[in-house]
């Protein structure tokens, strides 16, 4: 993130503070201090918040991005813990009963994702609210992919999500829980249909992130999560696959797999050259995505997206884009399996020159006849290594029908944060 868009983040600080201080008997205001009032009503705060929403999920070891990837990564195999000192992380690696409500990792995921919904939703409904209605579609579409983003995160993990924020909320399922980030798309998709961002909003947020490819990728991932495969395809197909969209990091705000993982060596790491894939699943050989992902120094180790203090991490991988029209072909009620594998064909052949960010197969075309079943295993596959640490392969695992055996766990217990304080929690899963 630019340095220059951290005197915003304050007021997303401010926000916070007033928002969980309800329980304090007296107030003590500081005269010359904004108010939450002026933060929410004004497009200066509302901006100091959708920006802290983007630092909140971006960086850190607490951030959702990173524990989301760590998650995923060592309950699927994609990742070992290197440090046995890392409790956590070495209970995620034990799995089944081991994960239970005290894991950190989990509860970074839980606790970020409903924080970042609640921040979203300050900033979706004041913004409407601006006379500017350009800087006020910027700042409800900017707040809608983090918003999004979230609420697909808990529906990845857990049986069933919150219906909303605050005190004994209600739980719906995780189907309900895709379908309601995007009905969040939608409604942003609609303001800037009707309203274009700004330019000056663009300018007051951190570079990297394509608003509106974004929003249609997400869309699409969420849509084939719910069984949509119909919308999954039509907003596949609105994504500008030439385009990248990245969260962008600099010396205050580091890239988090670098700074925690790659730099320190200390907590996680590929498991090996395979990516943890075994049997018909391994990468072909001379996959170039492999060295991309990896590099080997003594052991395997880190490479991609947490190469380097300041390297970009793709809020969605244009590769990923063209496996969900391949996997929607595929599932469509009257499979078409001649388009489903020209999709899949795509990413097989893609060289790194081709590819926004370098990835690239650069395989020989799969040729010959697939039944719907061999394609959907071998775009299974093709997701497991195209998509490595991007945190998906536990939902591709659930949805491609992967053995229960090759997974730490199938969903997560509830952290006892949310336990003890809200009696509407479900009961935890058995595996």
């Amino acid at each position: 993130m630019k340095n220059l868009k951290s005197k915003y983040i304050g007021y997303a600080f401010l926000l916070t503070t007033v928002a969980f201080s309800s329980a304090c008997k007296k107030e003590y205001l500081n005269p010359n201090a904004a108010t939450a009032d002026d933060v929410l009503t004004s497009a200066k705060g509302l901006t100091g918040v959708t920006v802290g929403l983007q630092k909140n999920f971006s960086t850190t070891r607490a951030g959702v991005l990173y524990a989301s990837i760590t998650l995923n990564g060592l309950t699927t195999n994609e990742l070992i813990s290197i440090n046995t000192g890392n409790t956590n992380e070495e209970r995620l690696v034990a799995g089944g009963v081991q994960v239970d409500g005290t894991n950190t990792v989990l509860l970074s995921v839980w606790a970020g994702s409903n924080k970042i919904i609640f921040d979203a939703d300050n900033v979706i409904n004041n913004a409407a609210n601006l006379p500017d209605k350009n800087y006020a579609a910027g700042l409800i579409a900017h707040a809608s992919i983090f918003k999004a983003l979230a609420i697909g995160n808990l529906s990845e993990y857990w049986e069933r999500v919150p219906a909303g924020i605050g005190q004994n909320v209600t739980f719906i399922s995780r189907v309900d829980g895709f379908n309601k980030a995007i009905a969040t798309i939608d409604n942003a998709l609609s303001v800037i249909s009707a309203n274009a961002i700004s330019t000056s909003f663009v300018g007051n947020i951190p570079a990297g992130i394509d608003i509106p490819n974004t929003l249609n990728a997400l869309k699409a991932r969420y849509a084939l999560f719910a069984g949509n495969y119909a919308l999954a395809l039509t907003a596949a197909n609105a994504v500008d696959l030439t385009k990248r969209s990245t969260f962008t990091y600099d010396a205050l705000n580091l890239n988090p797999i670098f700074e925690i993982a790659t730099s320190t060596n200390n907590v996680i790491q590929p498991k090996n050259i395979n990516l943890g894939q075994t049997g018909a699943n391994i990468p072909d050989a001379g996959d170039a995505r492999i060295p991309f992902y990896t590099v080997v120094n003594t052991t395997v180790r880190i490479n991609g997206f947490g190469a380097g203090t300041f390297t970009q991490i793709p809020v969605y991988l244009p590769g990923e884009v063209t496996l969900i029209k391949a996997e929607a072909y595929a599932r469509q009620a009257t499979p078409n399996l001649t388009s489903a594998l020209t999709e899949l064909n795509k990413i097989v052949t893609k060289t790194a020159a081709t590819d926004p960010f370098g990835v690239g197969a650069n395989l020989p075309a799969l040729t010959g006849t697939y039944t719907q079943q061999q394609l959907l295993d071998l775009i299974y596959k093709h997701r497991s290594i195209e998509l490595f640490m991007s945190g998906l392969k536990l939902e591709d695992m659930r949805r491609f029908n992967q053995p229960l055996t090759d997974r730490k766990r199938n969903f997560f217990p509830y952290p006892f944060q949310e336990r003890d304080n809200n009696p509407n929690t479900p009961a935890d899963p058995t595996f």
